[in-house]
């Protein structure tokens, strides 16, 4: 888990294109729309620790605390039920790696200067607390939390400080997970079980997906390695549920220990494997058709309909993508024309 050392963290990124729009589905800035190009290479990001004993402060530390170890705050095995937000026991952190600070690690800096934005997926605008929620009820399977609640007022600050000296209209390299380019194919699962098996199964996720715990379920210790599907694992409405999301996160950091610019999975092996883990049984999120009310702003991997194309729901998942990226481009440009 993250601890951000010295009292300024500098990253340094290499001038890599910035990650496309669909890399970004799990990270904060999924909803914005497009901004002017103003490339963030650097960014010094302010120490958590040594911030003020203050309120902000402390909040700050919190914030970070509960991206680290999400379960052990807010996850369905705490002692207080009225805490208990998350419905399974992985962290913020099982997705967004080393607290939001690896790049193409679904990274969360500058996420917060992103917000308010237009929400595609629902159609108004949404605030940062909107977006910490729209996390809470998909890649956590929980409930939304209140408004008024420390643990929200604590994610704001959090992100906020990871947002340091950048601004709205800056695009920070290292967002999202990264930006193969798309297969002309379906992806397979049926040879991504193998890649799984034999590149994610052994001392990691397990043959079966189920990770492996810190301790008993009933201590509210999470996992040294998060589950990918079953009942402890995040919903079918959850970003990494989506192709383009897991196959880009796959080349670009597993193995763990893996970096984008050291990748360990070829990019067919990380399409492929990513196919396997999103055809298997995870938990439901309900009203899933309501999402994206304007369906031609609906991605072109998104698994579930309805759709305003003409092509199946097993395209939208497993690829060719391009097609339907072409056809939806079309719609788009016809009804612009109409209006």
């Amino acid at each position: 888990m993250a601890t951000i050392g010295p009292p300024t963290r500098t990253a340094v990124l290499l001038g890599l294109p910035i990650a496309a729009a669909f890399t970004v589905a799990i990270a904060f800035g999924q909803t914005a729309p497009p901004r002017p190009r103003a490339p963030v290479v650097t960014w010094n990001i302010p120490s958590v620790d040594q911030l003020p004993d203050n309120e902000q402060g402390r909040l700050a530390r919190y914030g970070r605390s509960l991206i680290a170890a999400t379960y052990a705050h807010i996850g369905p095995n705490v002692r207080d039920p009225e805490k208990r937000f998350a419905g399974n026991n992985l962290a913020c952190a099982s997705c967004h790696l080393d607290a939001g600070l690896k790049k193409f690690g679904l990274l969360l800096v500058g996420a917060y200067a992103d917000y308010p934005a237009y929400s595609k997926r629902t159609g108004r605008e949404a605030t940062i607390e909107d977006r910490v929620n729209n996390c809470m009820v998909r890649s956590m399977n929980g409930r939304a939390l209140p408004a008024d609640s420390r643990e929200l007022a604590a994610f704001g600050t959090y992100l906020k400080v990871l947002s340091t000296g950048i601004s709205v209209d800056a695009d920070v390299i290292g967002q999202g997970a990264g930006s193969m380019p798309l297969l002309s194919r379906a992806a397979d699962p049926e040879r991504g079980q193998r890649v799984f098996n034999r590149t994610c199964a052994s001392e990691c996720h397990g043959t079966d997906g189920a990770g492996v715990r810190n301790a008993t379920a009933s201590d509210a210790l999470g996992y040294l390695v998060p589950p990918l599907w079953g009942s402890d694992s995040f919903n079918d409405g959850a970003g990494m549920a989506r192709l383009i999301t897991i196959a880009n996160f796959v080349h670009s950091n597993m193995p763990n220990g893996a970096n984008w610019s050291q990748p360990l999975v070829s990019q067919d092996d990380a399409w492929d494997a990513g196919a396997y883990v999103v055809s298997q049984p995870r938990p439901r999120k309900a009203d899933l058709a309501a999402d994206f009310p304007d369906r031609l702003t609906k991605p072109a991997d998104a698994p579930y309909g309805p759709y305003a194309d003409g092509f199946s729901e097993t395209q939208h998942k497993y690829g060719p993508f391009g097609p339907i990226e072409t056809e939806d481009r079309r719609l788009r440009a016809e009804q612009s024309k109409s209006k």
